[in-house]
């Protein structure tokens, strides 16, 4: 009779669990194929017993840009050091209450994923505001917190990016105009996520999506629900640790580290085996 390995039966176990996840979306039109994998997720979640939170930053009329006003003791006459001010804020419990509702959210959550369309090679800016205002000095980085690329202030979470591109597919590959899109994700998956100690999964990526014909439109969402049934179950992206021996004092992977002939970017990576 077959008996399932002890990964195996962890990853039943987890299956089994209801998580709590954060869905963070970022596209201005509520009919965009970026809004409805947002439903796809939400609807999927839950129906797998899943507590799912959702900010949708449009529809919230999130404020991108950070300012004095984040940080409520901030006197108007003197100067802003976004970096003390943040971390003081923070300490204080004294964060504007929009910033304070959402580093809620991130601490309540188990798992977080971003939903976003390409735009010049980035994030929209209201999403980028969200990481600029929320991810505060002393909430994901600083003194009081533990320190980056190992355990993080927020360890112990799964991040997942869903991202939708209007170029082909073949375009982001290794030899293709765009580079690869592990590296144009790079400032997300290992800058974001891995600094603050999030585990990042591989990116779900719907290409050609500026005219995406209906049997492709749902093959994508059939696709999309596969990897959300692998939240907690998937391998993250084996990114190297500052802890783990790989760096040294100058923050620089160490020689003879890497894997012969590799280089740029994937040099943070761990080789497989």
């Amino acid at each position: 009779m077959y008996e399932a390995t002890p990964q195996k039966q962890q990853q039943q176990r987890q299956r089994q669990q209801p998580k709590k996840i954060l869905v963070v979306s970022a596209h201005p039109e509520p009919q965009s194929l970026n809004a409805t994998l947002t439903t796809v997720a939400v609807e999927h979640l839950r129906a797998a017993g899943h507590e799912v939170r959702v900010s949708d930053l449009y529809a919230m009329k999130w404020k991108a840009g950070l300012d004095a006003d984040d940080y409520l003791d901030h006197a108007p006459d003197r100067r802003l050091k976004v970096l003390t001010a943040a971390g003081q804020a923070t300490l204080a419990g004294r964060l504007s209450p929009d910033i304070a509702a959402e580093q809620e959210k991130l601490l309540w959550s188990d798992a977080v994923i971003l939903q976003f369309p390409m735009w010049w090679f980035s994030v929209p800016a209201i999403l980028k505001g969200w990481m600029d205002r929320v991810f505060t000095n002393e909430f994901c980085d600083g003194s009081t917190v533990p320190p980056p690329y190992s355990e993080g202030a927020l360890g112990g979470r799964r991040a997942l990016v869903s991202v939708t591109l209007g170029a082909r597919e073949s375009s982001f590959s290794d030899r293709g105009i765009h580079g690869p899109l592990s590296d144009v994700l790079f400032p997300l998956q290992h800058g974001l996520f891995w600094f603050t100690g999030m585990s990042p999964l591989e990116p779900f990526a719907v290409y050609g999506c500026n005219e995406l014909p209906e049997e492709r439109y749902e093959e994508a969402k059939q696709a999309y629900i596969r990897r959300l049934d692998g939240l907690f179950t998937d391998e993250p992206v084996p990114f190297r640790t500052l802890t783990g021996g790989d760096y040294g004092r100058d923050l620089r992977l160490l020689p003879g580290v890497e894997e012969p002939g590799s280089g740029g970017l994937q040099l943070h990576v761990r080789p497989a085996g």
